[in-house]
């Protein structure tokens, strides 16, 4: 997402996250404009969705931005001038540099930074990647690809890392959904299927699927 009008109304949906897409090659890409621009709202302004404001308001949703194999002080620079609380990592990082990330940005650039790992899931051999990472990340996201027709290869994680899932998820899989169950499961991620144009979310059928899935 990268418009503040939809941005804004999403949220009133009484979504967690929103995701901010950094990838340089994506239809999606969020340039590196401020939120006074307007690319995302300006939350000091919606007093529906500040955190400041009395209980009886909407906190803002959290800020997750999408990188791939980015410089990290890329990152460090958009966690800053987007304000995000988590950094989603899509492509072949290393532990190594994920450690070094954290520990440029927790506490001095963001106190609390999460880390979400992206795995494609192709196999049920491919769970089994989690391995590599489960000591330096907060949440993995599982991404199941199309020839996989259900979620049972989820089956094979007995990790403690929480987890969410992704994979041209729509609404009609609100059943599959409010049946999985898993003592990881976090949350799923929806994409190009709840969206009238590439990076614009549909509303209305986010929130018929909201709906459905509760």
């Amino acid at each position: 997402m990268r418009e503040a009008h939809n941005i804004h109304e999403v949220s009133q949906l009484g979504i967690d996250w929103v995701g901010l897409d950094f990838e340089p090659k994506s239809e999606r890409y969020v340039s590196q404009i401020s939120s006074c621009a307007g690319i995302i709202p300006d939350y000091s302004s919606l007093s529906d969705l500040s955190s400041h404001e009395s209980s009886q308001q909407q906190q803002r949703p959290i800020l997750c931005g999408v990188f791939a194999d980015d410089m990290p002080q890329n990152i460090v620079t958009r966690v800053y001038n987007f304000n995000l609380d988590v950094v989603q990592l899509n492509g072949e990082e290393s532990m190594v540099m994920i450690d070094n990330l954290r520990r440029t940005l927790d506490p001095d650039i963001h106190a609390g930074i999460k880390i979400i790992k992206r795995i494609v899931i192709t196999k049920r051999e491919d769970i089994e990647k989690y391995k590599e990472y489960a000591e330096g990340v907060d949440y993995f996201l599982f991404d199941i690809q199309d020839n996989l027709k259900d979620w049972s290869v989820l089956e094979a994680y007995d990790g403690k890392v929480p987890f969410l899932v992704s994979g041209n998820i729509g609404i009609e899989e609100a059943d599959k959904i409010k049946t999985f169950s898993h003592p990881q499961f976090y949350g799923i991620s929806v994409n190009e299927k709840f969206e009238t144009v590439p990076a614009v979310k549909d509303a209305a059928l986010l929130k018929d699927f909201l709906e459905k899935v509760k």
